[in-house]
């Protein structure tokens, strides 16, 4: 392959900067499911006057729970898009700085492969909008 021209020290101060930036938005994302978990639980529950007196999640707890459930996918897909690219670009630097371009193609061809996305307790189906 013949055109490449990289700049490791670039390459590696990038990908330092993206990785901060990455720890925090998956740090943000666990700390908005927490939020979303807590805020579903303190708005209250449906209790029905007529007996059996059972109480079923109210109606902020479901509409926070449906949010969750259509954003889950993509905030899991943005998660492993991220890591993917930014250990592919590793990767395939590592291979350029050591003179093997072909395996730096062949990272860098892996590393733009969509990843595979499978929520837990959802079959790896994908979510209907």
């Amino acid at each position: 392959m013949t055109g490449w021209d990289v700049d490791p020290a670039g390459v590696y101060s990038v990908l330092s900067k993206a990785g901060i930036a990455a720890k925090d938005m998956s740090d943000t994302g666990s700390a908005m499911q927490g939020n979303l978990e807590e805020a579903a639980s303190a708005a209250g529950t449906l209790t029905s006057q007529y007996g059996p007196y059972s109480s079923t999640v109210g109606l902020v707890g479901s509409a926070l729970a449906k949010f969750l459930e259509a954003w889950g996918q993509d905030l899991l897909y943005i998660t492993k898009r991220t890591s993917k690219s930014l250990n592919g670009a590793d990767q395939a630097t590592r291979c350029y700085v050591a003179g093997a371009l072909e395996q730096a193609a062949n990272a860098q061809q892996e590393a733009a492969k969509e990843p595979k996305v499978d929520l837990p307790g959802a079959g790896g189906g994908q979510p209907q909008r």
